[in-house]
């Protein structure tokens, strides 16, 4: 080689292969946030207190993944005992391709490896979420008596364990692992975080999107002076991802009986940037967060026309204010 001519470099920021394929959350600023919806080939998890949505954003993907993909597999893992298969058919549910696999066979961490290593031996795409981690116990903690702890680190080493030899299969068998977890106290904690999620740090490193929820207010309705809750307000904050921007967050609604509402919260989110007059004529259909007491009278194709038109609308202003965040130049030129 030359002395004048310089050896070839590939410029770090351009990515080696191409971004992965991705399928929705059921909610279109979530996708944003996510960085295009939930990666295939990557571990997502899913972080909440009680009764925030977490198992109803787990259907609203399985829903989203089925029509994403009508030739993929959906494998979904219930160690809670809780499961309602009716309520989760009238979110969307499609429960006649969901291989379901409830807790009498999913108690051990262990049970789930082995779940999973015979997935990840078929082909794919697959989505496998597991409903819930915590619910989880490991071998050594069902042979134990009650008052022998170990406080958790039996399962925290066996999850490791999993994580390190499953990363490439599921990066390979293109298959989204979505695992449930609920929140902790972090008891004595004065400065940090003040809330933790069993199974140790093994899942934060190996998660390529961290989602946490929670409940910010309630939706209510009035009908003959009687008033009921009829929803929550629900924000999401990613605190890793590696498929797109991190620490973005977002606002929506989720309707009992109904699943997330795509349109009122879009609708809201425009009224919060002072930019409703882009919805146009969708306007008419109701005020931005009186939509989602009307929603039930909308019927199914203006509910879907009026998504799809919104789901332009807002990945554009999403776009615009991300484009202003962004330097003003790469540093490596």
């Amino acid at each position: 080689m030359a002395k004048s001519e310089k050896p070839a470099v590939r410029r770090r920021f351009l990515p080696e292969e191409p971004p992965p394929d991705f399928f929705s959350s059921g909610c279109t600023l979530l996708d944003c946030v996510l960085g295009g919806g939930w990666a295939l080939g990557r571990i997502s998890n899913v972080v909440g207190d009680k009764a925030v949505g977490k198992t109803l954003l787990a259907i609203e993907a399985m829903a989203n993944f089925g029509r994403r993909f009508p030739k993929g597999r959906i494998e979904y893992r219930e160690s809670e005992a809780a499961f309602d298969e009716g309520f989760a058919a009238t979110l969307g549910m499609p429960l006649d391709r969901v291989d379901i696999v409830r807790d009498e066979k999913m108690r051990t961490v262990e049970d789930w490896f082995l779940d999973l290593k015979a997935s990840l031996a078929k082909s794919g795409p697959v989505l496998h979420e597991l409903d819930s981690l915590d619910a989880l116990s490991d071998r050594d903690e069902m042979k134990r008596d009650l008052d022998e702890g170990t406080y958790g680190t039996k399962k925290a080493k066996a999850l490791s364990e999993v994580f390190r030899r499953s990363t490439d299969a599921i990066a390979e068998a293109r298959m989204h692992l979505m695992i449930i977890s609920q929140i902790r106290d972090n008891i004595g904690v004065t400065f940090g975080r003040q809330y933790k999620r069993s199974g140790g740090h093994a899942l934060d490193f190996y998660a390529s999107q961290v989602i946490y929820l929670a409940q910010i207010s309630t939706i209510n309705k009035t009908i003959n002076k009687v008033k009921r809750q009829i929803g929550v307000t629900v924000k999401a904050k990613n605190t890793k991802n590696k498929v797109g921007m991190p620490y973005r967050d977002c606002t929506f609604d989720i309707l009992f009986g109904f699943g997330i509402d795509d349109v009122g919260s879009h609708l809201f989110w425009l009224d919060e940037l002072g930019q409703l007059k882009l919805a146009g004529d969708i306007v008419k259909l109701g005020k931005a967060r009186d939509m989602a007491l009307d929603i039930g009278d909308l019927s199914a194709d203006k509910y879907a026309a009026a998504a799809n038109e919104l789901r332009t609308i807002v990945t554009k202003q999403w776009d615009v204010i991300e484009k202003g965040f962004a330097p003003a130049r790469r540093k490596y030129e």
